[in-house]
């Protein structure tokens, strides 16, 4: 049997090694199959963390996308949404003729749009995902939506490595309008919960606003939800704006004016700058961003902007 026709001899190339990256990477070496991984924030102050983890689960590093590219049979690429296209441009630099290359990435249908154009012209197969929940609890079993003209052969080779894959489209941008027009529900309420409970804690009615939220909403137990928005928005806010600056992106090809999704973005960029000055403790320690209460934090908020009003 063919490696074509064999997935379980692929040999993996993961473009980002950051938490989604790590994850695939402990499910797919957990399964027997070669990973071998490129970022490029291998040599900045993230290096030790990443060979240490690459060497505990015996993932290979390459030196550029492009070497990444020539040794795997199948690149992932899970970056943030502006580097997409980027990703694919200079993976086609050294993409095997046939080599299949997926896309992670939360960008608009015209970005992967783009970023097909260079794998498929390079003679690669591209293939568009849509990412349609976090990755974290799912692992490599996230639901995954796939489109293109490649996206019927490839669907069962995916599967075959422990993707839960289903093809939506035969046409490029169906997976990533999916997803970004979920973005603008699911990211948004990320922000719209912070935002509000952060203002109702100070004014000392947030008792009083979850309150009516459980009446009208009474299947979601909000203190538990508004703790997990708050974790996520914390730990991944500068991802989610950029993000949500495709969605805004994707939501004017439509032809509509993104205030929604731009507000959203400004958020979460907002609150990634915060835990950039350490206002929630140190990346580095287990407790950051891992309050069970989501008080803990938006007091850290408020008494944050308090000191500068």
């Amino acid at each position: 049997m063919s490696i074509e026709e064999n997935p379980q001899r692929w040999c993996i190339g993961l473009i980002g090694y950051g938490e989604v990256g790590r994850i695939l990477a402990e499910d797919l070496r957990a399964r027997g199959i070669t990973v071998q991984t490129y970022d490029v924030k291998l040599g900045t102050c993230e290096d030790a963390a990443m060979r240490k983890h690459a060497a505990e689960h015996a993932v290979s590093l390459q030196g550029s996308h492009a070497d990444l590219a020539a040794c795997a049979d199948c690149i992932i690429s899970a970056v943030t949404a502006s580097q997409t296209v980027a990703v694919a441009q200079a993976c086609a630099h050294g993409i095997r003729p046939g080599g299949w290359f997926l896309d992670f990435n939360s960008a608009s249908p015209g970005a992967k749009q783009r970023a097909a154009t260079f794998i498929d012209d390079a003679g690669g197969r591209y293939v568009e995902a849509g990412v349609m929940t976090s990755v974290p609890p799912y692992r490599i079993k996230v639901p995954l939506l796939l489109s293109g003209p490649h996206a019927s052969a490839f669907a069962p080779r995916i599967n075959a490595l422990g993707f839960a894959a289903t093809v939506c489209s035969d046409r490029p941008g169906v997976a990533s309008a999916t997803k970004m027009c979920r973005s603008v529900m699911i990211k948004g309420l990320e922000a719209m919960v912070l935002e509000s409970l952060a203002t109702a804690r100070h004014y000392g009615v947030e008792d009083a606003v979850l309150a009516s939220l459980r009446e009208t909403f009474p299947s979601i137990d909000w203190e538990r939800q508004a703790s997990y928005f708050f974790q996520r928005v914390i730990e991944h806010g500068r991802r989610r704006s950029e993000e949500m600056r495709e969605v805004a992106q994707t939501v004017r090809e439509a032809g509509l004016e993104p205030w929604l999704a731009t507000g959203t973005a400004e958020r979460q960029a907002w609150i990634a700058d915060l835990a950039d000055e350490g206002l929630f403790g140190s990346r580095e320690h287990h407790d950051f961003a891992r309050s069970e209460d989501w008080r803990v934090e938006a007091d850290r908020i408020l008494a944050h902007l308090a000191k500068k009003g």
